[in-house]
Order: structure tokens, then C-alpha cells, then sequence
């Protein structure tokens, strides 16, 4: 607070005013939205920003990570990976999005590990735990994990949490430079948790975990897995963590009861791009 000839003023107000009048430009011009939802996104940071800033923490995890190679539960990984990325790059070249596909340089690894987790860095880096193929125990329902996992990649999750705490955080500093400078590189470090978490991001917002599995039904469907697989995967998950122990994968997600009721709502929308023909076990 000031004084001045016996007036009190504010002298916080203009710049409140102008951080307000910052965002809101940010908000105008960094949108993106999300394929399929149509959620509107806060956009500050670049595909190639967000693929720079964690490309090397996925090859320092990837340099001391005990990988799985060669095996046929390494090949089903690989496998499923694949047929799901395959599918969503036909159908964002069909829907006029050809552009994204640039982004994308799929990998599909499957690590020895007994946590039941797995995890997606931007870009298209997958990494499946071993811990978790009890509990998946057949392709499809793998496909459950791998889907969701792609949704996240391909709803840019990770580009809209380091653009949601620059501008928290940053205010009228985010521009220029700063988006490319230390500190993006730190909040990335946040946001993909690597350093810290090995293998273990830091929480999504849970909308962005909902929409995840939304994207995820889609994509396994489109690529030809039954997406009703996933409420018995799902089951199999809860009963996975009595005992006590919350598996990784869970410990920062919605319930596994009101997962499984969004699911099961979302189900009638997935099934449409379904094919059974083929169906895939």
C-alpha cells in the first residue's frame, strides 16, 4: 500500500491488471484442442520444445533400464504398440492432421521390472513393466494400457502441463526465449519426473486421465482389440492393489471404481470403432 497526499492507493493493481491481460492473450493464442474430445488446451510451448526437453531424460532412463529384447511377451509389447499407433496415424491422416504424424517416432519397450506400471514420454516412447503383464494376462487387455499410455502422447498431456505452470508461474515472463530457456528445462524435469521418479511421471490432472482412457478405448478398438476388455482389466487392477500396496499406475489415478463407471459410459462411443471380424483376445 501507498500514500499519497492522504490518499491510499494500491500499487499492486496495475500489475495484477497486466499479468491478467497476459494470460488472457496467452489463453487467445496458445489454445490447441485435443483430437476426438475437442477439449480446448492451453498451448504455450512447441511439439519440439516438449520432444527436446524430454528426449534425453527417456535415453538416461533408457541407458540404465534392464530392457526386455526378444522374448515373445517383448514382441507382444512391440506388437501391440504398434498395431495402435498404426491405427491412430491412419485415422488422424483420414481426419486432416497429417501434420502430427511428424511428431511421432514410435517406441515400444518392455522393461524387468515387478512394479505394475507403465508410462508414455511425448513424442511416442512407451515403456511397459514387467509386474504388469500378470494382470493384463492377454493382448487386448494390454491394449488397454498401450492405448491409454498413446492417449496422453497424442492429447499433448505433457504440453499442457509445462504450458499450464509457465503461465502459474511465470506470468508476463512467458515469452520469447524463456519457453526454450531453463526454465521450460525445469519445469520439464517436473512434468516428466524422471530425474527424481525413475519410470514414474508425476500425476495428470484427472480430467487429462479420463480423457486418456477415453483415447485409449478408441484407439485399441480402432486398431481392432474388443474395448470391452477393459472393465474385467480394470478389475483385475483394483484386486491387484489389496493388500495395501497401490500399484504405481494407480497410485496417482482416479479410482479404480469410478475409472471402471467412466468406462463403462464411454464404451457405447469406443465400440463404434470397433470391427469384430477380427477380434483380437
Amino acid at each position: 500500500m501507498e500514500t499519497t497526499n492522504g490518499e491510499v492507493t494500491n500499487s499492486l493493481y496495475p500489475v495484477k491488471y497486466f499479468l491478467t491481460m497476459v494470460i488472457t492473450v496467452f489463453l487467445m493464442q496458445g489454445c490447441g484442442s485435443v483430437p476426438i474430445t475437442g477439449r480446448r488446451q492451453l498451448m504455450l510451448v512447441s511439439d519440439q520444445q516438449v520432444i527436446s526437453l524430454s528426449l534425453q531424460q527417456y535415453q538416461d532412463y533408457i541407458n540404465t533400464a534392464d530392457i526386455i529384447t526378444g522374448t515373445s511377451e517383448a514382441q507382444t509389447v512391440q506388437r501391440v504398440g504398434m498395431r495402435i499407433a498404426k491405427a491412430v496415424e491412419t485415422f488422424l491422416k483420414n481426419n486432416g492432421a497429417s501434420s502430427e504424424i511428424k511428431n511421432y517416432t514410435w517406441e515400444f519397450k518392455l522393461v524387468k521390472d515387478n512394479s505394475i506400471n507403465a508410462f508414455a514420454m511425448p513424442g511416442g516412447k512407451v515403456v511397459v513393466y514387467s509386474g504388469l503383464l500378470p494382470v493384463t494376462q492377454n493382448e487386448a487387455s494390454l491394449a488397454v494400457v498401450i492405448g491409454h499410455e498413446i492417449g496422453h502422447v497424442v492429447a499433448k498431456h505433457a504440453n499442457e502441463r509445462i504450458s499450464q505452470q509457465l503461465a502459474l508461474q511465470y506470468g508476463s515472463a512467458v515469452a520469447g526465449e524463456l519457453l526454450g530457456g531453463v526454465a521450460a528445462t525445469q519445469i520439464g524435469q517436473t512434468v516428466f519426473g524422471l530425474g527424481a521418479q525413475m519410470g514414474v511421471m508425476l500425476p495428470y490432472a484427472r480430467k487429462q486421465e479420463y480423457e486418456a482412457d477415453e483415447l485409449g478405448l478408441i484407439f485399441m478398438a480402432m486398431a481392432g482389440y474388443d474395448p470391452r476388455v477393459a472393465i474385467p482389466f480394470w478389475t483385475r487392477m483394483a484386486q491387484s492393489s489389496q493388500g495395501g500396496k497401490i500399484p504405481e499406475f494407480l497410485s496417482t489415478h482416479p479410482t479404480d471404481a469410478k475409472r471402471i463407471s467412466n468406462m463403462e459410459k464411454i464404451l457405447p462411443e469406443a465400440l463404434k470403432y470397433y470391427s469384430p471380424s477380427q477380434p483380437i483376445k
